[in-house]
């Protein structure tokens, strides 16, 4: 669910403020607080959801075979993870931006590799939360003309997300080999 808030009559020194106290409202908002360098400030915490909300509203439709929509589903996970996010929702995230973008696995594809490892239960590893969590935001892409080049920031968001959790590659790559999910395997699923 989306909240608006009325920006006008705050002055810029106090707007930040209307953002703050919008996530204590609104604790299922955006909850990427712990790497403010890395969301624009005048973006708003709320504000950000809403992009999101948006730019799956865009992918979910466009009815493409790849399934762009599953790679701003993962980068956004990634980046908006914290302490309260399931493991299994991170795990699979940094699965399928791993995929994407060292694998050039579609969406669809990813999805299907997800599909894969959620059907057996297991301990999901739990990763660390790198402070900064790639320069490009959801609304970054937002911001792209609709179609080719918003398709290209979305590629361009998930890359700088992965890079972010480059220290969780091995524990990527090892749930991976785990589930027998190579360059290949995921594409015969």
């Amino acid at each position: 669910m989306s909240h608006r808030f009325p920006r006008a009559p705050f002055p810029p020194a106090v707007a930040h403020l209307v953002d703050a106290v919008a996530l204590l409202l609104y604790p299922s908002g955006f909850v990427y607080v712990t790497a403010w360098p890395s969301v624009p400030f005048s973006l708003g915490l709320m504000r950000a959801r809403e992009a999101y909300d948006e730019l799956c509203a865009y992918t979910a439709t466009r009815g493409d075979a790849t399934f762009i929509h599953q790679h701003v589903v993962d980068a956004f996970a990634a980046q908006t993870a914290d302490e309260h996010t399931k493991p299994i929702t991170l795990a699979l995230a940094l699965v399928g931006l791993c995929l994407h973008v060292e694998r050039d696995f579609t969406g669809r594809e990813v999805q299907r590799a997800h599909m894969h490892i959620a059907r057996r239960k297991r301990a999901w590893p739990s990763f660390a939360l790198p402070r900064e969590r790639g320069s490009i935001t959801a609304a970054d892409v937002l911001a792209r003309e609709a179609g080719v080049t918003r398709d290209a920031a979305i590629h361009s968001w998930s890359a700088a997300v992965w890079e972010a959790f480059h220290a969780s590659k091995p524990a990527v790559e090892e749930l991976l080999s785990h589930y027998d999910i190579g360059y290949h395997a995921a594409r015969k699923a």
